[in-house]
């Protein structure tokens, strides 16, 4: 038994959750129609780059969890659940994750994606454990603000290294699962780097040190 790690968005998702989910926002006019589009995709394109500024982008991110009840998130969410997940859950992927759970391996997403939107896509894949950017919470309302450190690039390595003391678990021949450049720093440091449907990036340095390269699209 070992630990199998999935990053999330163009991994297990022919998608980006927390681009879709600002699309979403976008089509409910919950936020402004043409400054937060212009952020929404510039954060996709630094992140895609390699050049994203976390904080940056959380101060953007996490403001549409402020300025809403939690209950019309959840209203929003199951709604967004339907129209911008469902339909790119790959199937490939949810085999992928049968099979390591039929092996008896312990299971884990991580992802620089906030817990408001990768949890319920976490339950809805089987995957009990997940490792997320956490928006912080006061007195039941989001605040706006990130608590603790972001999961992203070498900060899953902090959280996951957290994650495992808590866990009592070791790294001994881990698998970790991802798309993305972005996650070298945790690919490079389990026994199985996968790169899955890679960025060009990520396929080169895949190829130079002969990683396994797979895909999860039909």
């Amino acid at each position: 038994m070992s630990l199998a790690i999935f990053d999330l968005d163009n991994t297990l998702l022919s998608t980006d959750s927390d681009h879709a989910w600002g699309e979403f926002l976008l089509e409910q006019g919950a936020v402004d129609p043409v400054a937060y589009r212009e952020a929404n995709d510039r954060f996709l394109a630094d992140y895609q780059a390699g050049t994203l500024d976390m904080g940056a982008f959380l101060e953007v991110a996490l403001k549409p969890l402020a300025d809403h009840s939690t209950e019309q998130l959840a209203a929003w969410h199951q709604q967004f659940m339907a129209s911008k997940i469902e339909p790119h859950i790959l199937a490939k992927g949810e085999e992928l994750l049968a099979r390591h759970r039929t092996q008896g391996d312990t299971l884990l997403i991580i992802t620089a994606t906030n817990r408001f939107i990768t949890g319920p896509i976490a339950e809805r894949l089987g995957v009990d454990d997940l490792i997320a950017v956490e928006p912080e919470m006061v007195d039941g309302r989001y605040t706006g603000k990130v608590s603790g450190v972001p999961s992203y690039r070498e900060g899953k390595i902090t959280r996951l290294n957290e994650w495992l003391e808590s866990q009592d678990l070791t790294m001994e021949g881990a698998w970790f699962y991802s798309d993305s450049h972005n996650d070298l720093p945790l690919l490079e440091t389990v026994e199985h780097p996968v790169a899955v449907d890679p960025d060009d990036t990520l396929r080169q340095v895949a190829e130079q040190r002969h990683w396994r390269i797979m895909s999860l699209r039909d």
